[in-house]
């Protein structure tokens, strides 16, 4: 029995040592694998959320009473979090699906994808959105050039110190990168969950409202599998500051640049750095801003 104590108390000892280490030389790094059983948590709904497949596909559903969603057991500062989707099919209108990051409180962060549903026939819209320190405003909307209710496809955001990223399929469609004088915040240090959702926002969600849900349709369910994260976990920000893990350092080539460039031009729809109606002083200026 001593002996077993003293061996337990050595592996004790061994790993607190790993841990001071990854702490003090970049971090604590950890990867989601794909399992929702190990990875989420379902935190609304009911019942209208349900893991299947032993854990390798999470179904949400929406009704007239409720709809659902989950989010991630682990917290990151920092990753690359990727997620491929079935959205509902059919008539979504009104429907929101999403995948997304967030921190708590008044003053969060949060990183958005959010997919508006329509009528039958007509595209769903890509929306994205940034906000930092509370305040969002930061939208972009995007038409994909695929049917997103007839097979799964992937959705990735890119969070490091320069910039964040949004892609579909691999494609770049945006960038909101950090300014070099802080006068616009960034998302540095508060720590994000990943969260997804199928909700009702038949007021704004189909064209600007005037569609509405149509509720014989119900339940309207969405599909999530091949979830993968890659982010620093560890509990303070100076920690995850000096992280080693790919996503920290990673930027887009001349290639990634002009894929972005040529995703804008084609399928973007809406940007809140040229509407001049909702700032006809001229745009944010983050819109302009030179970045690190």
């Amino acid at each position: 029995m001593a002996s077993s104590a003293g061996a337990m108390k050595t592996l004790v000892l061994a790993a607190a040592v790993v841990l001071q280490l990854l702490l003090l030389h970049g971090g604590i790094v950890t990867s989601a694998g794909g399992n929702f059983y190990q990875d989420v948590d379902i935190t609304w709904g009911d019942g209208r959320g349900k893991i299947l497949n032993n854990g390798q596909l999470l179904t949400l559903s929406m009704d007239r009473s409720s709809g659902s969603g989950f989010q991630s057991k682990a917290q990151y500062l920092y990753g690359r979090f990727d997620m491929q989707l079935k959205l509902v099919p059919g008539n979504s209108a009104g429907t929101v699906t999403t995948f997304y990051l967030s921190s708590q409180g008044s003053s969060h962060d949060e990183i958005d994808f959010e997919f508006l549903g329509n009528v039958s026939g007509e595209p769903y819209t890509v929306h994205t959105n940034v906000y930092t320190q509370g305040k969002g405003g930061r939208e972009q909307q995007f038409r994909v050039w695929f049917d997103p209710t007839a097979d799964f496809h992937a959705y990735s955001v890119l969070w490091n110190p320069a910039h964040i990223v949004f892609y579909v399929d691999g494609v770049p469609i945006r960038e909101f990168r950090r300014r070099n004088d802080g006068a616009v915040p960034f998302p540095t240090s508060q720590p994000m969950r990943v969260y997804a959702s199928v909700w009702d926002a038949e007021e704004w969600a189909t064209q600007g409202g005037r569609v509405r849900t149509d509720w014989s349709k119900a339940p309207f369910v969405a599909s999530y599998k091949g979830y993968a994260a890659a982010g620093c976990t560890a509990p303070d920000v100076a920690s995850c500051a000096r992280s080693n893990g790919a996503w920290m350092s990673q930027e887009l080539d001349s290639a990634a640049q002009e894929q972005l460039r040529r995703a804008q031009a084609k399928y973007m729809i809406y940007n809140y750095c040229t509407d001049k109606y909702r700032f006809p002083q001229g745009p944010p200026p983050e819109c302009s801003s030179p970045a690190n």
